[in-house]
C-alpha cells in the first residue's frame, strides 16, 4: 500500500520533472488576502500573481499547500468527526501555470498521473465540464479516451470558478473516481450524487477571462492554469479505502490517541479519537505558523479547535492534560515533509499543555452546569441562550463547543438568545466607557470596535501584510473617503503594526496599494484591541473596504525592539545587584534610547551602574533565545515571571524568558509578562550602555542607557569629542586624562592666589582701608571682578577687621551691579542692613534687597559704586 508521503513525494517529483518548480507549503496565516481568516486553498500563496500584480521568475510550479477550513466562508469545524472527509487541516496538491500551458497540457499531465503514474484503471475515472466548455470535452476525448457518458457536462457554478466579483475567473474540470456499484450513490449532476460513489480528487481550473463585474467578461492575454487535488481524499483512493480518517497517517494519529487513552480506536468513542487526530493536525500547524490562542481573531479559532478536541479528551477520560502528549506522533508521521514541526515543538507544546491546564480548570463546572440544563429540556428542547452565553462568558466554552454536546444528546442552542445575551453584555461594556469621562475622539474607538471586533496583530511574526481598511476617522468624523494630504487614523482588519503600549513606541511605515501611499507615524492601540494607524495620504485616494499592504519601518523595529529586550535584562541585572525592592515604575522604548524608571530611594552608585552594565552586556554576548508563552497570570507568577504594579493583565499573559537557566534554578534569567515585540535571540541586542542615572521624583531613580547602532554612536561621539579635546591640549587621546589633570591643579593653585589678592584687596591690607563718618567706620571698596557670591565672606572678614561700623561691597563682574552690606552688632539699633541694601539697589538699577538687619545683599543692572557710596557717607552724616 503506498503511504499518503509516497503519494505527496511522487507529486511533486512529478511535476518537476515537467519543468515546474517545487515550493515550500506557505504559511496558514494569509500574507497575500486580507479577506480570509486562514489559506484555504492551494492558489491562495499565488493570488496575486494571477491577478497581475505580482511576477514570478519561473512559470510553473507545484506545491503540497496547508489548508485550515474552519472560520468564515469555508467552515468544516462541525462536520469534523461525524462525516468520512470533513477536516479542518487537510493538504491540497496542485500544480500551476502563470501564463504558460493551458487545457490540453493539464489534462495530459493529470490523465497520465492518474493512470500510469499512481495506476489507476481509466474505467474507474470520469470526469466533469463546464456545460459551455465543448474544448475541454473535446480535449478529455482526445487525449484521455473518454466515451461521452465519462464527461459529464454541469451548467451551475460548481464548474465556473471566480476569485471574486471581479478578476480572473474561468472554467474548471473535475475528476472523479468511481468506488464501484457497491457503493451507494450516483455521478456529479444527477439527484444521487451526495452518495459516496463517485469521489472527487482533482479540479483543474482554466483561468482564461477577466471578470470586470455585472456579467462582462474579457479573454485574458495570458491564460493560467490552478488545480487542487485533496491528499486526503486521494490517499483514501489509493488505499483502497472509503473513509480518509482510514488512511495510514490519520489512522495513526487516531491509535495514538486510543493508546493514550486506553480506549478502543473504533468502539463508542470513534468519533472523538477522529475530532482529536484532526484537530491535532491544525492545532500543531496553526501555532508553528505564529497563531496562539486567544479570545479573538485567528486566536479564538484556534481555542476553539483546541477546546473541541480537550472536551472529547475528557469525554473518553483524561484527568490531566493529554492533547500535547499526542504531537511526537505527529511529527513521526509528518515531520519530514514540514520540518517546522521539529522546529517549533517546544512552543507546540507548551501551548497545548498550558491551554489544556487552563480548559481543564472551568471544564468540570461548565459541564456540570450543561448537564444541568440539559436535563430541564424536552425531547426537541433548545438550550437558553443565556445559559449557552454564562458557558461561553464564565467557563471559556465556545459556542460550537456547546452545540457540539448537544448535538450527542439531539439539543441545539437558542442562537438568537446567545446573541442577545451577548449584545446586552457589549451595551454594558459601552455604558461604563462612556461614563468613564473619555472624550468624544476616544469614546468613538468604542463604538468602532463593538462594529468591527478587535484588530488582529500581525507583528509577533511579520512586518508585512495584506490588509482591508474597515474605517477612515479625521478627529471623531468617520470619512466615506480622504485624498492626498489629508491626515487620518485608519482601522485595519489585521496590521503588523504595533500600537503603543508598555512603553513600546508604536510603529511606523506605510500603507499602499495600486496609486495610493500614505505615510505612517504613529500607531496607537485604542480600546485595549483596536490596533489605529495615523499618517497623511501621499498620494491617492483612500476609502473603507480597499485592500492595502502594510509595511513597517523595519530598521525603525528593529532598534525599538532591541531598546525593549534591553530593558528585561536591565530590570533583572537590578533586581539581583541593587535588590529585589527595584521594580519598574515607568519605561520608555524608542529607536534611540530607553527610559527605565525604578523604585530605589538612593542614588546609584559608580561601580554598581558599571556592574549592571557589565552583566547585561555578558548575558546579550551569549545569544540565548528569547522565547515567548502564553500563560495564565498564575502560572507566569508560578514559573519566576516579574508583573509590573499597576498594570491591567487578561486572563492569558504573553510571558518573555530570557537568558540561560542559572544559579537561581529558575527556567530563564529574566521572565516578564509582556506584550511588546522583542529580539528572537538576545546577541541581536548589540552593544548596552548606561548614559545617565537621576532621579525623578523621592524614591524612584532613572537609567537611561542606548543599545545597539545608538550605543556604538554615543562611542563614537565620545570619542571626538575626546580627540577635540585632546587635539586642543596638543597631546595625544591616551594622553589627555593626565594632561587635564595638571592643568586643573594648575587652575586651582591660581584661584588660590587670586583669591588671596582679592581678600587683600577688599580687606585693604597695606594701604589706608577705610574713612570715619559721623564717628562711624565705614569700609566701601569697589571689586570690579570679583564673583558675587564670595562677598559675603569677604564682608564678613572685613568686619571683624575693623570691629565696628558698616562695610559695603560692590562687585561689577557679568558686567551686573551686586552688593552687601553688613553693619556690627552695636549699630544696628541705629542701620538697617536691608534698608541700606535696597536704597543700593535703586541706584544700581534694581528692585529690592535681602536679608537679615546685620547682613543683606541686593544687585542691579549695573554698579552705579559712586552713587551707592555716596549715598552711604550721607546716611551715616545723618544718622
Amino acid at each position: 500500500m503506498i503511504s499518503t508521503n509516497d503519494i505527496r513525494a511522487q507529486f511533486l517529483q512529478y511535476f518537476e520533472s515537467h519543468g515546474h518548480r517545487i515550493l515550500p507549503s506557505a504559511s496558514l496565516v494569509p500574507q497575500n488576502d486580507p479577506s480570509l481568516l486562514f489559506t484555504n486553498a492551494g492558489m491562495v500563496p499565488f493570488k496575486n500573481v494571477f491577478t497581475g500584480q505580482e511576477t514570478l521568475p519561473f512559470k510553473r510550479a507545484t506545491t503540497a499547500q496547508k489548508v485550515v477550513r474552519a472560520g468564515g466562508k469555508h467552515n468544516d469545524l462541525d462536520n469534523v468527526g461525524y462525516t468520512a472527509r470533513h477536516h479542518t487541516f487537510f493538504e491540497m496538491m496542485g500544480n500551476f501555470s502563470f501564463g504558460d500551458y493551458f487545457k490540453a497540457e493539464v489534462i495530459e499531465f493529470a490523465w497520465t498521473l492518474l493512470t500510469k503514474g499512481f495506476g489507476i484503471p481509466a474505467e474507474k475515472l470520469l470526469v466533469t465540464v463546464y456545460a459551455d466548455d465543448h474544448e475541454a470535452a473535446s480535449l478529455w476525448k482526445k487525449i484521455a479516451g473518454l466515451s461521452d457518458d465519462k464527461i459529464i457536462p454541469i451548467a451551475t457554478s460548481d464548474n465556473f470558478w471566480r476569485m471574486g466579483d471581479t478578476g480572473p475567473c474561468g472554467p474548471s474540470s473535475e475528476i472523479f473516481y468511481d468506488h464501484g456499484p457497491s457503493v451507494a450513490g450516483g455521478p456529479p449532476g444527477s439527484p444521487d450524487e451526495d452518495g459516496d460513489r463517485f469521489v472527487e480528487i482533482w479540479n483543474l481550473v482554466f483561468m482564461q477571462f477577466f471578470e470586470e463585474g455585472e456579467g462582462k467578461r474579457t479573454n485574458l492575454p495570458h491564460p493560467s492554469i490552478d488545480t487542487g487535488m485533496g491528499l486526503e481524499r486521494f490517499a483514501a483512493v489509493m488505499q483502497g479505502k472509503k473513509d480518509n480518517y482510514d488512511t495510514d497517517t490519520i489512522r495513526a494519529l487516531i491509535e495514538a490517541s486510543a493508546d493514550l487513552l486506553k480506549q478502543d480506536a473504533d468502539g463508542r468513542f470513534k468519533t472523538s479519537h477522529r475530532v482529536v487526530a484532526d484537530h491535532l493536525r491544525s492545532t500543531a500547524f496553526l501555532i508553528s505558523d505564529g497563531v496562539l490562542p486567544s479570545r479573538e481573531g485567528r486566536g479564538y479559532v484556534l481555542r476553539r479547535i483546541m477546546r473541541r478536541a480537550m472536551r472529547h479528551l475528557h469525554l473518553m477520560g483524561a484527568k490531566e492534560p493529554v492533547f500535547y502528549r499526542l504531537l511526537p506522533a505527529l511529527i513521526q508521521q509528518m515531520g519530514h515533509a514540514y520540518p517546522e514541526l521539529n522546529q517549533h515543538k517546544a512552543l507546540i507544546t507548551e501551548t497545548m499543555k498550558g491551554e489544556e491546564e487552563r480548559f481543564s480548570a472551568l471544564l468540570g463546572r461548565g459541564m456540570a452546569l450543561l448537564e444541568d440544563e440539559m436535563g430541564r429540556l424536552s425531547s426537541n428542547g433548545h438550550l437558553p441562550g443565556d445559559v449557552a452565553f454564562k458557558l461561553y462568558d464564565t467557563f471559556g466554552f465556545p459556542l460550537d463547543l456547546t452545540q457540539d454536546v448537544l448535538r450527542e444528546r439531539g439539543h441545539k442552542v437558542d442562537e438568537a438568545g446567545f446573541e442577545s445575551a451577548m449584545a446586552e453584555q457589549r451595551q454594558r461594556a459601552r455604558a461604563a466607557w462612556v461614563g468613564s469621562g473619555d472624550s468624544a475622539v476616544e469614546t468613538v474607538w468604542f463604538d468602532t470596535r463593538d462594529r468591527f471586533g478587535s484588530t488582529e496583530f500581525l507583528g509577533y511574526v511579520s512586518e508585512a501584510a495584506d490588509a482591508q481598511v474597515q474605517a477612515v476617522f479625521r478627529g471623531s468624523d468617520e470619512l466615506a473617503e480622504a485624498k492626498a494630504g489629508d491626515e487620518v487614523a485608519i482601522l485595519l482588519n489585521q496590521s503588523p503594526f504595533y500600537g503603543e503600549s508598555g512603553g513600546q513606541v508604536g510603529d511606523h511605515g506605510t500603507l499602499t496599494a495600486p496609486g495610493l501611499r500614505i505615510e505612517i507615524t504613529d500607531t496607537q492601540k485604542k480600546n485595549g484591541s483596536l490596533i489605529v494607524h495615523y499618517g497623511r495620504i501621499v498620494e491617492g485616494t483612500l476609502r473603507p473596504g480597499m485592500d492595502v499592504h502594510a509595511e513597517i519601518d523595519h530598521v525603525r523595529r528593529t532598534a525599538v525592539r532591541g531598546h525593549h529586550s534591553a530593558t528585561h535584562l536591565l530590570h533583572e541585572a537590578l533586581r539581583r545587584h541593587i535588590g529585589e525592592h527595584v521594580t519598574q515604575k515607568g519605561s520608555l522604548n524608542t529607536p534611540d534610547r530607553l527610559r527605565f524608571d525604578i523604585s530605589q530611594p538612593r542614588p546609584l552608585t559608580e561601580d554598581e551602574l558599571k556592574t549592571i552594565e557589565a552583566e547585561v552586556n555578558a548575558r546579550i554576548r551569549q545569544n540565548s533565545p528569547v522565547e515567548t508563552r502564553l500563560m495564565t497570570q498564575e502560572q507566569a507568577i508560578e514559573s519566576g515571571a516579574m508583573a509590573l504594579f499597576g498594570e491591567k493583565y487578561g486572563d492569558e499573559v504573553r510571558v518573555v524568558f530570557m537568558g540561560n537557566e542559572d544559579e537561581k534554578n529558575r527556567q530563564a534569567y529574566s521572565i516578564e509578562l509582556c506584550g511588546g515585540t522583542h529580539v528572537t535571540r538576545l546577541g541581536e541586542i548589540g552593544l548596552f550602555r548606561i548614559v545617565s542615572e537621576s532621579g525623578v521624583s523621592s524614591g524612584v531613580r532613572r537609567i537611561e542607557a542606548v543599545c545597539g547602532a545608538a550605543a556604538e554612536q554615543t562611542i563614537r561621539t565620545s570619542e571626538e569629542r575626546l580627540a577635540e579635546m585632546a587635539a586642543l591640549l596638543k597631546v595625544t587621546p591616551a594622553e589627555a586624562p593626565a594632561r587635564l589633570a595638571a592643568l586643573l591643579e594648575e587652575r586651582k593653585a591660581l584661584n588660590a592666589q587670586i583669591s588671596s589678592l582679592q581678600h587683600k584687596l577688599a580687606t585693604g591690607e597695606g594701604s589706608a582701608s577705610s574713612e570715619t563718618v559721623n564717628g562711624v567706620t565705614l569700609a566701601a571698596r569697589f571689586l570690579e571682578d570679583v564673583s558675587p557670591k564670595d562677598l559675603k565672606g569677604l564682608a564678613d572678614g572685613l568686619l571683624k577687621q575693623i570691629s565696628s561700623g558698616v562695610v559695603a561691597l560692590i562687585s561689577g563682574a557679568n558686567d551686573r551691579g551686586s552688593i552687601v552690606i553688613a553693619v556690627s552688632k552695636d549699630l544696628t539699633d541705629r542701620f538697617d542692613a536691608v534698608k541700606l541694601a535696597r536704597e543700593a539697589s535703586a541706584l544700581m538699577g534694581g528692585k529690592g534687597g535681602g536679608g537679615r538687619p546685620d547682613m543683606a545683599q541686593a544687585g542691579g543692572s549695573e554698579p552705579a559704586a559712586d552713587a551707592v557710596f555716596a549715598m552711604l557717607r550721607k546716611t551715616l552724616a545723618e544718622g
